[in-house]
């Protein structure tokens, strides 16, 4: 049997189980760095997500990303993924009016995304925020 006899007789339901995971995987990082990209979503904040940034200094995980209520009462988004070696332990820290630390080599970042230890000269990736009544838009 040839190769198009063969994925003609799968038919569509097979091909698309095999090609739909590498579509998924495809698209989350166009750049091959790990980092998150074409982020664009909401979080309702009186939902029961939203309740885990209701404090300044909460920060909740969603697609990979860091959305923080920072001390100041502003809302910032940040890669959970770390440029330092693209692990995904980036959370926020009350510490030092509040940064971005992970914790699985120490890399540290101010809220701009900005290295402050010498482990990377890395910057780590910031979204854009807009807040909408109780809605905020976590977006590039």
């Amino acid at each position: 049997m040839e190769r198009k006899e063969f994925l003609r007789s799968l038919g569509a339901g097979a091909a698309f189980a095999l090609i739909f995971p590498c579509v998924q995987g495809c698209s989350k990082d166009e750049d091959g760095t790990g980092v998150p990209s074409g982020i664009d979503f909401t979080i309702d904040l009186n939902s029961q997500e939203g309740a885990g940034l209701q404090n300044n200094g909460d920060f909740i995980l969603k697609n990979e990303v860091v959305v923080v209520k920072n001390l100041q009462g502003n809302f910032i988004a940040a890669s959970q993924i770390c440029s330092h070696q693209q692990t995904d332990q980036v959370r926020f820290l009350p510490e030092n009016g509040g940064i971005f630390h992970c914790f699985t080599h120490g890399s540290e970042f101010d809220q701009q995304g900005n290295p402050l230890n010498s482990i990377t000269n890395n910057p780590l990736k910031i979204f854009r925020t807009s807040l909408e009544g109780n809605i905020l838009r976590v977006f590039e």
